[in-house]
């Protein structure tokens, strides 16, 4: 079980967008560390905020409500979100919850 999340890639220099990987269950634990990493980023003036689930395997209500707060910081900060790599039935979940309506699916 891969139990890393929430770890932005450190090889752009640039500050404007950063990538964090979901991990492999977005719950409340995996998606507390989810939503510190993009204060984090935010707080150091990313403009776009890339959220992989490439290793995502399951989203639980919790993870839902996370993924909610970090966009309404996101749209705070003037950051944009972007999901990448997300499975259909995410897509499908995502898009049944509204979520897709705030974020986009790349």
């Amino acid at each position: 079980m891969n139990t890393a999340s929430a770890q932005s890639t450190s090889a752009e220099a640039e500050n404007a967008r950063q990538m964090i990987f979901a991990g492999d269950y977005l719950n409340k634990l995996s998606g507390e560390k989810l939503e510190y990493e993009c204060r984090r980023l935010l707080d150091q003036g990313c403009e776009e905020i890339e959220v992989n689930f490439s290793h995502t395997e399951m989203v639980n209500s919790i993870g839902i409500s996370i993924l909610l707060g970090i966009i309404d910081i996101a749209a705070r900060n003037n950051a944009r979100v972007v999901f990448t790599d997300v499975a259909n039935d995410k897509v499908e979940l995502f898009d049944m919850l509204g979520l897709t309506k705030h974020v986009t699916i790349a």
